[in-house]
């Protein structure tokens, strides 16, 4: 308080109406193989096409469903997924230079390595690691003359008849795509598809033509010896005129000229867009000067904007007929070619497979601290990896080891649960075998309360490849935790037929019957089944804890404590530094107590109790400069046995009778 000298009236505030903040508890998190899309770096995605979109469609290996569809299914259930695409071996970036072989992991990587020009890879990167930047081509436009000439040069020799060609002069001022016009005689424009130029000449050539609407035809009529011919860039109706001065770079003290510069991005082979030829994106009146900036105050400098805003290419290096680009824009003429430049990517390569290890290091780096990545739901997706010589393998041993190492990293984080479904050889085409090899997986992984196992592989459709594929069930299980959160609350159990509801599986690996589903959850997995005429179910809800006399042994209650101890322990931040007196243990009661009571009411516990006073707080434990609470829970239980005790009597006896007769206890059946 401060000190008064002269009589006065001090006002002071004290806030005590702090209250504890709703924590997410429905945020997944996933590590997988993609073939599109940022290396090594957590994307956050909220829907399946937003997860294509980034990372690609899957192809059709099995490989591939495996680890798309885990991820893709919890986005059937979920909102948000934080993905991240591991780095494997022999995983490599297009470029436009064929002899490169080049790994751009993601935006920080680019701008660490090569955003400066000194690496001397080429001029253009695909923007993704991965064989679909292999379709990609790039059209730039540096100058007027490059985007459209007329009498450019003259047909050489004898008219040329009716057919698909015909012989120029000068034809290194044409290149492939080139739009031309036979001034005067046919107007019709053609797209060049081919120049073959005369042997020991760059300058006379033979181009091959065709209709620019209609490949299949030719010349239409006659061109006379000595017509002029006009040519027009390829993807000049793109754009509202050639390429020329900025405004910017006109306007300098020394006005500089011809800086802008036009870009065309072109799906060439289909890969990305499904369709050959489609033009992914285009950048207007870019800037060759470093310093330019666009009529906003933002930077228009080609590299810059590239950077900054295209979804597939990185700008490497300058075009060495650009002269004096990356110059700033004062008292520079810059060059631009008179003919567009196009470039073709090439050497772009999915690598292989993950490893174990791999992944283990993707998990550990991305998610391994609750401090740096807030997540509360952990697909581990397939456990097939690469056995480090180019393998696909998926052993018992290796997937063990993987499952126990992700549980080692939720148990470290203790604010998230990890999903595991049995290896493929488990379940896929075992036939009877499908409990017991579950059972025989399941003993080799850890007891933890953090970590959730179910006994199945889904046969679903795979829309992408029209095709019917098995996935590993972790990522719909993690899903329907997802979406009990939205529906209910976290506490309570994701299974049954309320809450267990597993959507567009066609069929199951195997489905349990009644003795198998006794043997999976005494192992502590959660029996996934179908059941005619109602459903594919999670038919479980244990956690991997083996002492199932635990109330931690069920995902309600393991998920209920990380839901409370997130939020209070976050709350709980602003006590420090405070002081340790009545006042601020009074304040945090007045925090912590509305908030179980609303989890209360909420059907999460059953009671509760906070104790943070003297009695835990001595003089001894405030000298030592510390804060104790004890929040004592009940918490609710889920219901895994129903009773269900059939009695006939005799007409006029009274129930009570009966009741008592029959030796039925207040807790069920004796």
């Amino acid at each position: 308080m401060a000190f008064q000298v002269s009589p006065g009236v001090l006002v002071q505030e004290i806030d005590a109406t702090n209250v504890i903040p709703a924590v997410s508890s429905s945020t997944g998190a996933y590590v997988g193989f993609f073939n599109w899309g940022p290396v090594d770096e957590i994307k956050t995605v909220s829907s399946g096409k937003g997860l294509v979109d980034l990372f690609g469609e899957p192809d059709s290996t099995n490989i591939a469903a495996e680890h798309f569809f885990p991820a893709h299914m919890f986005l059937d259930y979920g909102v948000d997924l934080k993905v991240v695409r591991v780095a494997t071996t022999s995983m490599v970036n297009a470029t436009t230079t064929s002899s490169q072989s080049l790994l751009i992991k993601n935006l920080t990587h680019y701008r660490d390595n090569y955003n400066d020009g000194s690496a001397a890879v080429g001029e253009y990167g695909a923007r993704y690691a991965g064989a679909k930047g292999n379709s990609l081509k790039i059209s730039s436009c540096g100058s007027a003359a490059a985007y459209a000439n007329s009498a450019v040069t003259t047909t050489n020799g004898t008219s040329a008849t009716l057919g698909a060609s015909i012989e120029v002069t000068l034809g290194e001022k044409f290149v492939v795509g080139d739009i031309i016009t036979a001034i005067g005689a046919d107007v019709t424009r053609y797209k060049i598809s081919a120049i073959t130029f005369d042997s020991g000449s760059t300058g006379a050539a033979t181009v091959t033509i065709a209709q620019e609407n209609d490949s299949s035809q030719k010349l239409a009529a006659d061109v006379a010896s000595g017509a002029s011919i006009s040519r027009e860039w390829e993807y000049a109706d793109q754009f509202n005129g050639a390429p020329g001065t900025s405004t910017y770079t006109a306007g300098r003290s020394s006005a500089g000229s011809a800086d802008e510069l036009h870009i065309v991005v072109i799906d060439e082979d289909g890969l990305v867009s499904g369709v050959v030829g489609t033009i992914l994106e285009k950048f207007e009146a870019v800037s060759k000067a470093s310093d330019a900036k666009d009529e906003f105050g933002a930077t228009n400098y080609y590299l810059n904007v590239i950077e900054n805003t295209s979804n597939y290419i990185y700008w490497l290096d300058h075009s060495s007929t650009w002269s004096s680009a990356g110059s700033a824009a004062s008292g520079v003429t810059f060059g631009g070619g008179t003919i567009p430049e196009f470039r073709s990517f090439t050497n772009g390569a999915d690598g292989r497979q993950p490893t174990t290890g791999q992944k283990i290091t993707a998990w550990d780096t991305h998610f391994g601290s609750a401090e740096n990545t807030d997540i509360s739901l952990m697909i581990s997706g397939s456990p097939q990896a690469d056995n480090g010589s180019g393998t696909a393998v998926a052993t018992r041993a290796e997937a063990t080891s993987f499952y126990n190492q992700l549980m080692n990293i939720a148990q470290t984080r203790k604010d998230c649960v990890v999903f595991f479904s049995p290896i493929r050889s488990d379940v896929v085409n075992s036939g009877t075998s499908g409990a017991s090899n579950t059972k025989t997986t399941a003993d080799t992984l850890n007891s933890s309360s953090y970590a959730v196992m179910d006994s199945n592989w889904l046969y679903i459709y795979d829309r992408y490849n029209d095709r019917y594929v098995y996935v590993p069930a972790n990522g719909a299980t993690a899903g329907l935790c997802a979406r009990t959160d939205y529906t209910n609350d976290a506490w309570w159990s994701p299974a049954g037929f309320s809450r267990g509801q597993i959507f567009g599986v066609t069929k199951l690996a195997y489905n349990p019957t009644k003795s198998n589903r006794d043997e999976l959850y005494k192992a502590r997995i959660n029996p996934i089944v179908t059941f005619p005429g109602q459903g594919t179910l999670l038919f479980g809800d244990k956690t991997l804890m083996s002492n199932d006399g635990s109330a931690f042994s069920r995902i309600n209650v393991r998920r209920l404590f990380i839901v409370l101890e997130k939020a209070i322990s976050n709350a709980s931040k602003f006590q420090l530094f405070e002081f340790n007196d009545s006042f601020t243990r009074a304040n945090f009661r007045a925090m912590v107590e509305p908030f179980l009571r609303q989890v209360q009411g909420r059907r999460g516990i059953y009671d509760f109790r906070v104790i943070c006073d003297e009695t835990n707080n001595t003089g001894a434990v405030i000298d030592s400069n510390q804060f104790v609470a004890a929040i004592f829970i009940k918490p609710a239980r889920s219901i895994n046995f129903i009773t269900l005790t059939f009695v006939a009597s005799r007409t006029g006896v009274d129930f009570e009778e009966v009741y008592g007769a029959a030796g039925i206890a207040q807790e069920g059946a004796a």
